[in-house]
């Protein structure tokens, strides 16, 4: 592991940036956001390929609105109006998306800075969020580890409360599997071990219906490019302008599993993800313009990139029927996402 100063924010905090290896993966973490800022892989020719958009500067990370890389939190995606009920109480957040919450509200855990310690493999970033930060109640304290391991880049996640909370973390990464800055990704294959999603409306908070992915443009079970149907005439493309939608994964809850396998042919970069959590958000960077320039000044443009963020469900406070993040005192909030990244022909199988 090499830690290195990568600068300091507006409010005179140092942050750094810890470079770590293993086998033919590289990997830059950032102490501002707990970013994700650099995810080198060897092309089919060989050629050291970084696959996950960022910026070269900290003011850029600090400037920028698109959560890039970064570790988001208290909770992953929206929560509607902005509010809660927990316990018999009501709990308001700060509207940081319309009328609703996205990502942790004004400053999420995205604009934090944490802590870093090296551990076996890689580093663990760590954060005190204190009671009713941002409206959440309870004093939480987070830990994400980092780890490379031959071919494999894990996130584990853990976190604890002194109060009933609730609790959804994820990482905001922005992968183009041709190289970041190489342009659209429609022409990239991904598939989804999931049979449905969960409808939004305009606003993107769900509706409460779990619904099958059979028959529509959701249904990503066998591999599609990414670009063959986005433009298609289904309400869930329509309000998003793209795709920006929650998928149930299959399989057990808790249990890591296989839920994603992605591929570009011009690079052969083939990714193959795992993860312990109930569903994941697939956003195909509908709207990335507009961030400042890229590494090596590369300009991003809308669809030049696709998150896979691991979660529980949006809004799943007001849908009793989703499954509840909820942390309860003495308990460990507990997940882990881990993404296979090497170059290699599309599975005959898959």
């Amino acid at each position: 592991m090499k830690r290195e100063l990568f600068g300091q924010t507006a409010a005179g905090e140092a942050v750094e940036r810890i470079w770590l290896e293993s086998g033919r993966l590289r990997a830059a973490i950032l102490t501002y956001g707990g970013a994700l800022a650099a995810l080198e892989v060897p092309d089919k020719s060989g050629r050291p390929t970084d696959v996950v958009l960022g910026f070269d500067t900290l003011e850029d990370y600090e400037h920028q609105d698109k959560y890039i890389g970064a570790l988001v939190g208290r909770y992953a995606n929206r929560i509607g109006g902005s509010r809660f009920v927990l316990g018999g109480k009501e709990y308001r957040l700060y509207a940081n998306d319309g009328k609703n919450h996205l990502h942790g509200g004004q400053r999420g855990f995205d604009k934090k800075v944490w802590q870093a310690r090296e551990i076996p493999g890689g580093v663990a970033l760590s954060l005190h969020s204190p009671h009713l930060e941002e409206g959440y109640p309870g004093a939480l304290d987070v830990t994400v580890c980092y780890t490379l391991e031959e071919d494999v880049l894990s996130i584990g996640y853990e976190a604890r409360s002194d109060r009933e909370t609730f609790c959804n973390l994820t990482n905001h990464s922005y992968f183009n599997l041709a190289g970041q800055g190489s342009g659209p990704v429609g022409n990239q294959r991904l598939q989804l071990m999931a049979s449905a999603y969960t409808p939004a409306g305009p606003d993107s908070i769900p509706t409460g219906e779990i619904a099958p992915v059979a028959g529509t443009p959701m249904d990503f079970r066998q591999p599609f490019l990414l670009g063959e149907r986005i433009d298609e005439d289904f309400p869930a493309l329509r309000y998003a302008s793209g795709y920006d939608h929650n998928w149930v994964l299959d399989g057990p809850v808790g249990t890591l599993r296989p839920f994603c396998r992605a591929w570009s042919g011009e690079t052969g970069i083939l990714l193959e993800g795992e993860t312990t959590m109930p569903g994941v958000q697939l956003y195909t960077a509908n709207f990335l313009a507009g961030c400042p320039k890229g590494k090596g000044g590369a300009v991003y443009n809308n669809r030049d990139a696709f998150c896979l963020e691991t979660q529980f469900f949006p809004d799943a406070p007001h849908h009793p029927n989703f499954l509840q993040p909820l942390l309860r005192p003495g308990e460990v909030w507990r997940h882990t996402t881990r993404f296979r990244l090497r170059a290699a022909e599309w599975p005959d199988h898959a």
